[in-house]
């Protein structure tokens, strides 16, 4: 009978932790697709906020509530290749008119306060409009960024979307919490 017991006991214990690596494997898969996911900076483009090889927890569950908000940093599908992400900061929303011009960036017809860029620059942008359900969007080191002033990005559809950057986690000694 002890056998028995011992068999027992052992079966009890495979299945209980079998169990348990299923559920944590789903609520893993449920928290990285629903709620936060981890991404590295590649590249200079968010220089000085962001820098090269930093990670970030990015909130995905906001976007369900709420649009991107102007200023706001974002994770996005890059549009002429989706398996790629791109991050940069949201200059305009949806309705919003906007022009760059002798270094400045104007939205619905004001001068936006950019002291997050890393340093003056020099494109122009024609007016636009931002079409409903897209955002433009802009890296802090403009001058060296590949954001919607150029056709392979543009105006990006907020179904490319994937959250809004919260929090350096990585470098501990960058930790910070974003705006």
């Amino acid at each position: 009978m002890s056998e028995e017991k011992e068999k027992k006991s052992w079966q009890d214990t495979a299945s209980d932790w079998l169990f348990s690596i299923i559920i944590a494997v789903v609520l893993a898969l449920g928290i990285r697709t629903f709620l936060v996911e981890p991404y590295m900076v590649s590249g200079p483009s968010m220089r000085p906020t962001l820098q090269n090889e930093e990670r970030l927890i990015v909130n995905k569950l906001v976007y369900y509530l709420r649009e991107p908000q102007r200023g706001e940093i974002v994770v996005f599908k890059y549009p002429s290749d989706t398996r790629r992400d791109f991050i940069k900061r949201v200059i305009a929303v949806g309705g919003d008119t906007l022009e760059i011009r002798d270094g400045k960036t104007f939205v619905n017809g004001e001068a936006l306060d950019e002291s997050y860029i890393k340093e003056p620059f020099h494109t122009n942008y024609g007016k636009v409009t931002v079409p409903k359900g897209f955002i433009f969007v802009m890296g802090d080191n403009r001058n060296n960024s590949e954001d919607s002033r150029y056709a392979d990005v543009g105006f990006v559809d907020l179904s490319l979307v994937k959250g809004k950057a919260s929090v350096v986690f990585w470098p501990f000694s960058e930790f910070k919490a974003l705006p």
